[in-house]
């Protein structure tokens, strides 16, 4: 993921860097918590209800963000059978990480536009730069519908009976699918999403035509 954004000199790797493991860890704690509110107290028996990022990545997934641009945190263990709402719990545990990083995004735009309208290039300014888009690539990618990414558990939901045969499909060959978008082509894929959503968020946030 690191690909998509520029990485020039140590600075800004380092910002990037802690970009993303704040990310990935707040995705992660919003998919415990979600749980957890629900009634499911496993996340928290795993100590996962928590915003220590130690809790929340995986050694394997991070070493390979640094060193290919590509990873993954440590998956949250939930019961869906133990979640207040059998159809939606598991979707809203799904859903809430992905959710999370929108949030994350809205809220480092709204604080990083007045620095750009005040002609800010410093430390704090790139960080809030480099957080925003992190977060913004982390919502849309995971929402993908292809397992194991978060997209997939909402097909489950919004998906007629009829229609079940899709998702066996997924369960069977998303993984494969969703290695060749990797890569073949995934952010060229991601990209439109991504600038529509960029955009909109920062007219939002007040910004007109500069880009973070």
């Amino acid at each position: 993921m690191l690909r998509y954004l520029s990485t020039d000199g140590p600075v800004t790797f380092l910002l990037l860097a802690v970009s993303v493991i704040g990310a990935i860890a707040l995705h992660e704690y919003a998919h415990a918590l979600a749980a957890d509110l629900q009634g499911d107290r496993l996340p928290r028996a795993l100590g996962r209800v928590t915003l220590n990022p130690a809790k929340h990545l995986d050694p394997l997934g991070t070493i390979l963000i640094f060193l290919v641009g590509f990873g993954w945190g440590k998956p949250v263990e939930f019961r869906p059978e133990a979640l207040s709402s059998k159809r939606f719990g598991a979707a809203i545990v799904a859903l809430a990480g992905p959710m999370m990083n929108l949030l994350l995004a809205v809220a480092a735009a709204f604080v990083l536009v007045p620095l750009i309208d005040a002609g800010s290039a410093g430390v704090g300014a790139r960080f809030l730069s480099a957080f925003f888009s992190i977060n913004l690539l982390l919502a849309v990618f995971n929402l993908l519908p292809l397992p194991p990414l978060d997209g997939s558990r909402l097909l489950t939901v919004f998906l007629p009976p009829s229609k079940q045969n899709v998702i066996y499909f997924l369960d069977r060959y998303g993984m494969i699918i969703l290695l060749a978008i990797v890569l073949f082509g995934w952010a060229t894929i991601l990209e439109p999403v991504l600038v529509f959503f960029r955009d909109l968020i920062l007219q939002l946030a007040g910004l007109d035509g500069a880009q973070p």
